[in-house]
């Protein structure tokens, strides 16, 4: 489906639900016309419905509806008064406000030019006096001047004269009438109002009665209408698309049992089905980043306000979609990640002028698609990071030795913002210093299997790139074996899956690495790490080095490159598998809490296959390293 075919179902969903609050209200207002809640009420739902026409390009409804808002404006301002013959037109008007809307859908063609001037007729009643108010003008300069009344009555009924006569008869008024004549033009300047809202109306209904196009009106049939859009509960969007799940992961166990049994094409059209079923449920609870990006004029207001900085925000892609999930989940991330820029990258209006830029900065939000993902981004033309600030705050908190720092590309170095506790700020405010707002980005990333990357020049501004996949609901992983055991690793944090010869990997340190792209990556034997007790914090070297002592020179090692921050490890497994799309199921209690486990799932052949948490698996590594003295870099 197409957006603008979206939004205009969109459009009428809310349109009819209008339509039917209006009827609601109306009729309450009729058995209380001085119901102020209902008249402000009906005030603001024409406006809203009158605006979201006249941008979907219904005109028809937008002018209707405008003509409903001025009326009930005239009321609100108590100008208008509403009596059983006002109710009568504004029951046919919204009838024909129904009808309207539902031609958009059965193309059916709706008068509504009569009920717009009738309407349009008594808004003008509210700005021109009635017949009883100029009849009182009209008698008041009458009692005032008492023998002018035959004057006055002269005035009021002129009679045909001809030119001659009428000219005789000047000379022979008398003076009091000419003293009278005075204050009757008074009156007879303000008479022709009634009469001029009277040709305007004449003209009007004129106009209508000569437009043939227009089809005879007739008052709309009112119609109980059902919109095509039904509001639905997020949990029972998620209890579906669980039921989905292990509809899935069901149907790979039927066609693994009986795979020998029939052919390859038996289980086709089972697997076709239930895979659009599940696709189907996932587009249901893709939303558009604008919801979420629409939020932030706020955020960034506020936060300018409290630095006593001048900030704009820009949004961009804003109707790039993305599982309603992951969005609630990056929410607050996305919150931390702007206020950083603001407090920490967006620099004074005065030092912006200094250095030649425009006093006020600018944040921008920008998503799109990428490959199966959605990558988001908040850019600002700040400062950028400072590189060195940020080294020597590192080797303060004891997060990297200095003999590691002064080795370690910037990329690396700006990657320890995200550590738990760092902040730059000297001093503690609102937004800034407590070194929480970045760690709680990277824990909400990991969630999600998300990834973070930051690029900044001195002077010019940074850009925080966050990497997401589209859905929660599958996740793409590759399949391998550890100890006789099979697990999954998602495919984000998967870089590359390369054989070596034992040959090929050294001794660094207390580690081990290997060459990948002409660059020096610490290799690691899952099963080691997987064979540690849950209590060592701290392994010895060699409990890292177990499985590869063990090999001779010539034997052949299969390894998954991933990487996580600005870290890249190599990942000795047993035996690969496959790519498959799974179904993640979270750790209940009491295994919530395993170390390097995400999650798990159940594969075609029945056996339970664990997730790894890659994350967990490479902090740990170099967190080890960082303890035995800088052993891996």
């Amino acid at each position: 489906m197409s957006k603008e075919n979206e939004y205009r179902e969109l459009f009428l969903a809310e349109a009819l639900e209008n339509h039917e609050e209006l009827n609601r209200l109306i009729t309450q207002l009729e058995k209380k016309p001085d119901d102020q809640l209902a008249i402000n009420a009906i005030f603001r739902i024409t406006h809203t419905l009158k605006g979201n026409a006249a941008g979907m390009g219904f005109e028809k409804i937008a002018e209707l509806g405008h003509t409903l808002e001025t009326l009930f404006g005239e009321v609100r301002e108590q100008r208008l008064e509403l009596n059983s013959d006002m109710f009568t037109a504004l029951f046919k008007a919204i009838d024909t406000l129904g009808a309207l809307i539902r031609s958009l859908t059965d193309g059916s063609k709706v008068a509504y030019k009569g009920i717009k001037t009738k309407l349009e007729v008594i808004c003008k009643q509210a700005s021109t006096p009635s017949e009883e108010k100029v009849e009182k003008k009209l008698e008041e300069p009458a009692k005032s001047v008492k023998p002018a009344s035959s004057s006055t009555k002269k005035i009021r009924k002129p009679r045909k004269k001809s030119p001659a006569k009428s000219k005789k008869d000047t000379p022979a008024t008398s003076k009091p009438a000419e003293e009278a004549s005075a204050p009757q033009e008074e009156v007879t300047a303000t008479a022709p109002e009634p009469t001029e809202a009277v040709a305007e109306k004449t003209s009007a209904e004129t106009v209508t009665n000569k437009t043939a196009p227009e089809p005879q009106e007739q008052s709309p049939e009112n119609k109980i209408v059902f919109s095509d859009l039904v509001q639905v509960p997020v949990r029972k969007l998620d209890n579906l698309l669980n039921l989905v799940g292990e509809l899935i992961i069901e149907r790979d166990r039927i066609i693994a049992s009986h795979a020998e049994l029939t052919g390859a094409n038996e289980y086709s059209r089972l697997n076709r089905i239930s895979s659009d079923l599940q696709y189907s449920v996932m587009d249901v609870r893709l939303v558009q980043v604008g919801f979420l990006f629409n939020k932030f004029h706020r955020v960034v207001r506020d936060a300018s306000a409290s630095e006593k900085k001048e900030v704009a925000l820009q949004l961009e892609g804003t109707d790039t979609e993305i599982d309603r999930n992951i969005l609630q989940i990056i929410s607050d991330s996305l919150i931390h990640l702007v206020r950083n820029c603001i407090a920490h990258g967006i620099e004074h209006p005065e030092a912006r002028k200094q250095l030649g830029k425009d006093p006020q900065g600018t944040v921008t939000l920008k998503a799109s698609n990428e490959n199966d993902g959605v990558v988001i981004e908040i850019i600002d033309d700040g400062s950028g990071v400072n590189i060195d600030k940020v080294r020597q705050r590192g080797i303060q908190r004891g997060l990297i030795l200095a003999e590691q720092a002064a080795t370690m590309p910037d990329e690396e170095i700006t990657m320890l913002i995200f550590e738990p506790g760092f902040s730059t700020n000297e001093q503690i405010n609102a937004i800034s210093g407590r070194g929480v707002g970045m760690d709680v980005v990277k824990k909400a990333l990991d969630s999600v299997s998300g990834k973070v990357v930051v690029h900044s020049a001195a002077g010019e501004g940074t850009r925080i790139r966050l990497s997401l996949p589209s859905s929660m609901a599958v996740k793409g992983t590759l399949l391998f074996e550890a100890n006789q055991t099979e697990y999954a690793i998602p495919l984000p944090y998967t870089e590359a899956v390369v054989s070596l010869y034992r040959s090929e990997v050294h001794k660094v340190g207390r580690g081990l690495a290997f060459t990948y792209q002409g660059k020096t990556v610490s290799l690691v034997f899952l099963k080691d790490i997987l064979s540690l007790p849950q209590d060592a914090s701290v392994p010895q070297p060699e409990d890292l080095r177990k499985s590869w002592e063990q090999l001779h020179d010539e034997s052949q090692l299969e390894v998954i490159v991933v990487s996580g921050g600005s870290h890249t490890v190599g990942l000795v497994v047993d035996k690969l598998l496959q790519r498959k799309e799974i179904v993640e199921k979270p750790l209940n209690q009491p295994v919530d809490q395993v170390q390097f486990i995400s999650g798990v799932t159940i594969l075609g052949n029945g056996n339970v296959c664990l997730v790894l948490h890659v994350p967990a698996i490479i902090s740990f590594i170099f967190q080890t390293a960082h303890r035995q003295s800088g052993a891996l870099s």
